[in-house]
């Protein structure tokens, strides 16, 4: 699928929101936006629709949009939705992984692993996850698990940006050993306990 005009400007500001590049309550003008993708406003619109879908901006009446609010007691809610959703689409995945995706697993470990800075880690990461989930073939499931990522990368930031150092994830090398050895509760208890060091 050819990604549009209105799919960069949506990259682009969300991941500006998710590192905190904009900050919370920073107006969206929609004719800067425009000027600077030098396009006209109807992506623009388009783009900030997603951002309020996905959770990061908000309509205010005859203010426009904004950057959403970052809620603190928002954050273990994110985390206990994404260790149900998350092991609920391993142990399906399990059932159905192919060597290739066992490979590209390995190959996404050792990207995120590589990663010389936290945006690119985080972003990494993300895919890590989402390769090991895919094979679920549950495309509901892994939009509900995308947009729960979204939300706890911005948390991830907020708290972690100045305190981050690159290393190698055990628990991302664990749950790839549990997937080679098809084992789906070994692979989902080590998946929920990772996804919950973010409390």
């Amino acid at each position: 699928m050819t990604a549009t005009i209105a799919d960069s400007i949506y990259e682009s500001l969300s991941q500006q929101i998710i590192t905190g590049a904009l900050p919370a309550g920073e107006k969206l003008r929609q004719d800067h936006i425009a000027r600077a993708h030098e396009t006209s406003h109807v992506p623009v619109r388009e783009a900030l629709l997603r951002l309020e879908a996905h959770g990061l901006a908000v309509s205010e009446p005859r203010r426009g949009m904004r950057v959403a609010a970052l809620d603190p007691s928002e954050m273990r809610e994110v985390i206990e939705m994404r260790v149900a959703l998350e092991t609920l689409a391993l142990q399906h995945a399990v059932q159905s992984l192919t060597p290739r995706d066992i490979r590209l697993a390995a190959e996404a470990l050792a990207q995120c692993d590589a990663a010389e800075d936290m945006p690119t880690w985080e972003a990494r990461n993300r895919v890590f996850h989402r390769v090991i989930l895919t094979p679920c073939a549950m495309p509901r499931l892994l939009h509900a698990i995308d947009d729960l990522h979204i939300a706890s990368a911005r948390h991830f930031f907020a708290q972690w940006q100045r305190k981050w150092v690159q290393r190698t994830d055990a628990d991302h090398a664990a749950i790839l050993q549990a997937l080679k050895g098809r084992n789906a509760v070994a692979a989902s208890g080590i998946l929920a306990r990772h996804i919950r060091r973010m409390l």
